[in-house]
């Protein structure tokens, strides 16, 4: 059943192969941070430590809870490999009731060394948990509920983090009872958690005959390699790993933002958390509908620009705000003007973080190989967790050096986009993503129907009509992978587009008679696009037509094809777009009068049925591509 059929990503929550899963995960992460909040409070507003200053606490937490997922994620990966993966899951709930026992004595008897040891043994079983969680994702779900699962997941992540932190700040802060029903709650949603994971139905292991290595050293650069074979995938790791030191530094300074910058009480800095889980967890959800249920990872670039505006904005915000003689409470805070940008850039923030990181993961899994999935999203953790430690050392050494709070995250809003620039220039399916999202969803209203039928594994050859020169673009947005392109040569020549093309690996093609070596180089590249397992899609008639009808297709489709029986062909027929800009109406040119439909114009796309290769002729696929015109 796919996720539109099954009524979208929150129909998912009536299903057992989710609705367990995503209930443990919640409480789990509620878990986590209603306790590393409680002591974070705990250590800047009411204890008095001379070895542990209040601006340092929420860095000292963050790196110790961190630590963990460097020492352990490479063989935590292994272990979700090799062995069924509710089981193992249920195994780490009880961990976690043994951890929140000995974190209740420690707030009883307000032992700090305790309760730090507890953070670390936290931050052990998040490192057990993580290559499971997104492990266990792509196992249930198919292609289609990827984003929009990684999206509920995130969402629940968050709420349960807005949740957490709430209940976290809300209980220490109540006068001598407040360490007492912290214990008392980090007990009980343990307990909660181990029994949501009972519930969960078997997920056999991908690779149950691995040996385990249980040397951390080798096998986390075993696990980094195995991550860099695929080239996007490493990639894609490196980018949410940068989210993650971005975000790092937000979450670890809020309390100290909310006393000194802010002047603001316990409370203030709770709301803090609220508003950037809900920004973070609202982003997440829009995913699937920005996605259209398939793996957008246009999405990326959007979120990173969104990220950089509105940290760069908060500094500007939170720059001279006027000190009252004691901290203000929520009431107080809320009353002034000023105070709702600061909560608008935290938000805005959030929601752009979430657009950045829900399709980078969902990425991973689709792309990851199944035996090794685990090991991969451990190579992630590795990743994540050595930024995130970097962030704690870089935001510590700054603010020792002198920067404000506002200064620091200005520094990080900058390097936000430095980075993200770097990125997508390493990895061009970013960005060629982004543009045709833009084309889709911005210049034209773009409308998909039968996209199922194009394979989400193995190669294709996908064959369309060809009305004008965004049709590649369109095509980009249509599909969930990569499509490599047989376009005439000529088209490179055009600025933007060329380079785009370029860009996108197209391959240029000159007519045999004019250019016999290009022509001849341009079907052996083809040919090794299919054998390598991808997509390949050409535009029979030979050019953009120049009256909008459908031209004869030519026989080259058939040399491509040749010895590979087993490749699918899909028809592809684009509508509505003669007339568009881009489109040769005018006189047999293009892009001459540009709002001549007006913005927001309809277009679409309508994929037909595979087609078995050896049953194909250029008639019979000239005949598929008419009749899907027509519907």
């Amino acid at each position: 059943m796919t996720q539109h059929e099954s009524g979208g990503q929150f129909a998912l929550l009536a299903q057992r192969r989710f609705a367990p899963f995503f209930w443990t995960q919640f409480l789990g992460a509620a878990n986590d941070n209603l306790f590393k909040f409680a002591f974070t409070v705990l250590l800047t507003y009411q204890l008095q430590l001379s070895w542990l200053k209040p601006a340092q606490a929420g860095l000292v937490i963050g790196a110790l809870f961190i630590l963990p997922f460097v020492l352990f994620s490479a063989t935590s990966g292994q272990l979700a490999d090799k062995h069924d993966k509710t089981r193992l899951i249920q195994f780490i709930k009880s961990l976690e009731i043994a951890i929140m026992a000995l974190a209740a004595w420690g707030f009883y008897a307000t032992n700090v060394p305790a309760l730090l040891v507890c953070v670390f043994l936290l931050g052990l079983h998040s490192t057990l948990f993580g290559p499971v969680k997104y492990a266990y994702l792509p196992q249930q779900l198919n292609e289609r509920e990827l984003t929009g699962g990684n999206g509920m997941v995130e969402m629940g992540t968050f709420v349960a983090i807005l949740l957490g932190n709430v209940a976290g700040g809300v209980l220490i802060a109540r006068p001598e009872v407040g360490a007492h029903q912290v214990a008392l709650a980090c007990l009980g949603l343990a307990v909660l958690g181990r029994l949501t994971a009972q519930a969960i139905p078997a997920c056999p292991a991908t690779d149950p005959g691995l040996v385990i290595n249980w040397n951390p050293v080798s096998e986390t650069w075993r696990n980094l390699k195995l991550a860099g074979e695929q080239l996007a995938v490493f990639r894609s790791l490196l980018g949410i790993s940068w989210m993650w030191f971005f975000g790092a530094v937000f979450l670890a300074n809020f309390p100290a933002f909310a006393k000194e910058v802010l002047h603001g009480n316990e409370q203030v800095a709770s709301l803090l958390l609220v508003v950037f889980s809900v920004g973070i967890g609202v982003g997440s959800l829009l995913c699937e509908l920005f996605s259209r249920r398939h793996v957008e990872i246009g999405l990326v670039p959007v979120g990173a620009i969104g990220m950089s505006v509105f940290a760069i904005d908060l500094y500007f915000a939170s720059r001279g705000l006027p000190a009252p003689a004691a901290a203000l409470s929520l009431g107080d805070f809320l009353a002034q003007a000023a105070h709702w940008r600061v909560l608008a850039d935290l938000c805005l923030l959030a929601l752009f973080a979430g657009l950045y990181s829900v399709p980078m993961y969902a990425l991973i899994q689709l792309r990851a190989k199944a035996t090794h999935r685990a090991r991969i999203i451990a190579a992630n953790n590795i990743l994540n967790a050595l930024f995130m430690i970097a962030s704690s050392l870089l935001a510590g050494a700054l603010l020792g050096a002198g920067f404000s709070i506002p200064e620091l995250f200005l520094a990080v809003g900058l390097a936000n986009a430095v980075v993200a620039f770097y990125i997508f220039m390493l990895v061009p399916e970013y960005l060629l993503r982004f543009v045709a999202f833009v084309a889709s969803r911005l210049v034209y209203r773009f409308r998909v129907r039968g996209d199922e039928h194009i394979p989400a594994r193995g190669p294709a050859l996908l064959v369309c009509n060809h009305v004008s020169f965004i049709d590649a673009v369109l095509l980009m947005a249509a599909s969930p992978r990569p499509i490599r392109f047989l376009m005439d040569h000529r088209i490179f020549r055009i600025p933007v587009l060329g380079w785009l093309f370029r860009l996108a690996k197209a391959i240029p093609v000159a007519p045999q008679k004019e250019d016999p070596a290009t022509y001849e180089r341009a079907f052996e590249l083809a040919r090794e696009v299919l054998d390598e397992g991808e997509l390949l899609c050409i535009f029979p008639e030979g050019g953009i037509t120049r009256d909008g009808t459908l031209q004869p297709f030519k026989g080259g489709l058939m040399k491509i094809l040749e010895g590979r029986e087993q490749v699918p062909v899909v028809p592809l027929a684009l509508q509505n777009l003669w007339g568009s800009f881009f489109s040769r109406v005018e006189q047999g040119q293009a892009m001459v009068r540009p709002f001549r439909r007006g913005l927001f114009s309809r277009v679409g796309l309508l994929a037909g049925a595979p087609l078995a290769a050896q049953t194909v002729s250029p008639e019979l696929l000239r005949e598929r591509v008419s009749g899907l015109l027509a519907s």
